[in-house]
């Protein structure tokens, strides 16, 4: 067992579970019936699942790992590109349902983790039943997608895609201040990450500088070469998806649904009124249209 970072999701169980040589990841599981595993994103935990986790357990079994790196989870050294690629990172989540007992299930992501999902949805058709992804678009499309002065909006993608050392180096000096700034910025609803729940973000990233960055890094590298291998050969999610964002495509001079749609023949796109953590700030819309995915 170990001890989760605090505070937990109510009525959910903690354990570890290793799913790699050297890597165990901290999940949270609660409720039963059919499975879903929620990723998370960044600046945060499985915690940002509370609301929708707690719900969807009425009739779901939820699984909300931290992913590796971030939270209770294992932060492996990075010893090459491949140690915080997305496509590790969905063998990762793979190997955990597994050893949960479900050979296949639904999967969402938010930020982070919609990366991670977008790969494993690729990676593992076979695996993944449904898909769903939270304000983010695909790596590929993300970089294509940053141009001019625009793209300052994404300042800590270019900062954490530098080598090794610098980075690091900048953000630990000040970690608090920057990983707030985040929280700060993005969110419409602040009372929608209280106290409690905003200090454990940042205690969680405080510990994981090195991880955090190397996975921005290999979002810079490997995970765009694995994303245009893939459009190269044409490859796309098999499974109904389902995409909430807010609407800031306009802003950046890019549509949306189009980006998703070339990946995703079965897809349902649509907009939320919220800000970037729509899952704390919106809990009742992203638990719908979850269960709307379910459903197709």
């Amino acid at each position: 067992m170990t001890r989760p970072t605090r505070p937990t999701i109510p009525g959910f169980t903690y354990r570890r579970v290793p799913v790699a040589e050297g890597v165990a990841l901290n999940v949270a599981v609660g409720g039963s019936g059919s499975p879903v595993v929620l990723l998370h994103g960044f600046p945060q935990t499985h915690l940002m699942w509370r609301h929708v986790a707690a719900d969807l357990a009425a009739d779901h079994t939820v699984i909300c790992p931290d992913l590796r790196g971030y939270g209770d989870s294992d932060k492996p050294r990075e010893a090459g590109p491949d140690t915080y690629s997305k496509r590790t990172m969905a063998r990762d989540v793979v190997a955990l349902a597994r050893a949960l007992g479900h050979e296949r299930f639904a999967l969402a992501g938010h930020d982070r983790g919609a990366l991670v999902a977008f790969r494993a949805g690729l990676d593992h058709p076979a695996v993944i039943t449904h898909l769903a992804c939270l304000d983010v678009l695909p790596t590929l499309d993300m970089w294509e997608a940053l141009h001019g002065t625009a793209a300052a909006v994404g300042f800590h993608l270019y900062l954490m895609a530098q080598p090794p050392g610098l980075p690091e180096r900048m953000i630990t000096a000040s970690a608090d201040a920057f990983f707030a700034h985040f929280l700060d910025l993005w969110a419409e609803d602040p009372g929608a990450i209280p106290a409690g729940v905003r200090d454990a973000y940042l205690t969680a990233c405080r510990a994981a500088v090195p991880s955090i960055v190397a996975d921005y890094r290999a979002s810079a590298g490997v995970d765009v070469e694995h994303d245009e291998a893939d459009r190269a050969a044409g490859n796309r999610l098999t499974m109904p998806v389902r995409v909430l964002q807010q609407d800031w495509g306009a802003a950046l001079g890019y549509e949306a649904a189009a980006l998703w749609g070339a990946w995703a023949p079965d897809l349902r796109h649509s907009t939320v009124s919220c800000g970037h953590f729509m899952a704390e700030e919106a809990p009742g819309d992203v638990t719908a249209a979850l269960r709307d995915l379910m459903a197709r």
